[in-house]
């Protein structure tokens, strides 16, 4: 058997580089194609089952799915909310590209109402391309014989849908799956309830410094900070991993803020990552 999670991307929702924007990475990025790097998104591969999940559907979804399915055909689409990095993909299953039919999407009830309710995403679901599967927060459910699910509701903007987390468990290995959140102490119950199941944990690290957006208002994007989730989380026994990073997060380039979170055991995914969960 042969059981594994793969990061297939590590940027928050606009990749890197970010259309319009002339910070130190997106310019290092756009000077070298070897710095660009895919909306987060993870595929989860069973071998032995010979199938592939794909969780979220980015605007990186062509590379993506590329990547995941070399080794297995997909079987299936699990989406985390409604926000820009994470079902546009869902398109290239319609005619104008893979022409799917009944490809299973997994999502919470309001998240299936907002694709079955507005269009172009409506299409997906009249023409049959998609076979939305509904899933209740809080309770497991089998992708495989040898992999179990579970959508975990997490506090984040909700105007188009409610926002979850996964919680994936193999024979052996659990990996907690979080890209986008509010702040921690808005999280119920407490994040390390959640954690304590867990091995790893893939969590949001969209920024290190409140000040990497001069001229927004950050408290209208309450992503828990880095720092705020390394000193939440001090002790805690768990392979912890920073996604979702923000195209100004100094993370991504090696530096005194890097140096910060791996000398507390932490570290900043990489694209390509894998992780054995049998």
């Amino acid at each position: 058997m042969s059981l594994s999670a793969h990061l297939l991307g590590v940027a928050q929702d606009g990749g890197l580089p970010q259309p319009g924007c002339h910070c130190p990475n997106c310019e290092a990025a756009r000077a070298n194609p070897a710095l660009r790097q895919m909306v987060v998104s993870l595929g989860l591969v069973d071998a032995t089952a010979g199938q592939s999940w794909l969780i979220d559907a980015t605007p990186d979804f062509p590379a993506q799915y590329d990547a995941l399915t070399a080794p297995a055909p997909l079987a299936g689409i699990m989406l985390t909310h409604a926000h820009m990095g994470h079902y546009p993909g869902l398109l290239w299953l319609g005619p104008e590209a893979m022409n799917a039919r009944a490809m299973p999407v997994y999502a919470t009830r309001r998240m299936a109402d907002f694709l079955r309710d507005n269009a172009p995403w409506s299409g997906l679901t009249a023409g049959g391309h998609i076979e939305l599967r509904e899933v209740r927060p809080g309770v497991e459910f089998s992708l495989s014989a040898h992999l179990r699910a579970t959508p975990v509701i997490v506090p984040h903007r909700d105007e188009y849908s409610d926002a979850v987390a996964w919680l994936l468990r193999g024979p052996a290995r659990t990996l907690f799956y979080c890209p986008d959140t509010d702040h921690w102490d808005a999280f119920k119950p407490d994040l390390r309830s959640w954690l304590s199941r867990a091995d790893v944990a893939l969590l949001d690290g969209t920024f290190f410094s409140p000040d990497e957006l001069p001229g927004r208002d950050i408290a209208q994007i309450p992503h828990p900070l880095v720092t705020e989730t390394a000193h939440h989380l001090t002790d805690a026994a768990v392979e912890t991993v920073f996604i979702h990073l923000n195209h100004t997060n100094p993370l991504w380039r090696p530096g005194p803020e890097r140096a910060w979170i791996e000398t507390r055991g932490f570290h900043v995914g990489r694209q390509g990552q894998i992780w054995r969960l049998e």
